[in-house]
């Protein structure tokens, strides 16, 4: 099963932001699994490296950011998912439509999410990181 991970995840994990690090950190851990491929966009490391950077310097963000990428698959964001991001009424905040089109080009079938509400036009599954583990692990 293929899931997007949404840039609040990979924050938690990267800065141990508790409790939502216990949750993220199980379903980062998802990349050694076989039954999943775990995605992300470009846009969600950015985001992900300046909190980072933020909390532990530029040289230490980029270690971590090199880290992640090592695992995770990277979800394309090409033209046509720009020009749907930008033209969906549904969507709000433009950034999300970028992940959600990056999402759904990269076949993922949930998005996971410390905000789901910002996720509130998606047509795929959008959870939690605690509610995804209950849903699919526990």
């Amino acid at each position: 099963m293929k899931i997007f991970l949404d840039a609040n995840i990979l924050v938690s994990v990267l800065n141990k932001e508790y409790p939502q690090f216990t949750y993220s950190a199980r379903v980062l851990s998802l990349t050694d699994n076989n039954r999943f491929e775990v995605y992300t966009s470009p846009i969600c490391l950015a985001i992900a490296f300046y909190f980072a950077e933020k909390k532990s310097g530029r040289v230490r963000a980029k270690e971590k950011i090199q880290s992640l990428v090592s695992k995770i698959k990277i979800a394309e964001s090409d033209r046509v998912s720009v020009l749907k991001a930008s033209e969906d009424k549904s969507i709000d905040d433009f950034e999300d439509g970028l992940e959600y089109y990056a999402a759904l080009k990269a076949g993922c079938k949930h998005i996971i999410t410390e905000d789901t509400d910002d996720f509130h036009f998606s047509k795929i599954p959008v959870l939690t990181a605690r509610q995804f583990l209950e849903k699919h692990l526990l």
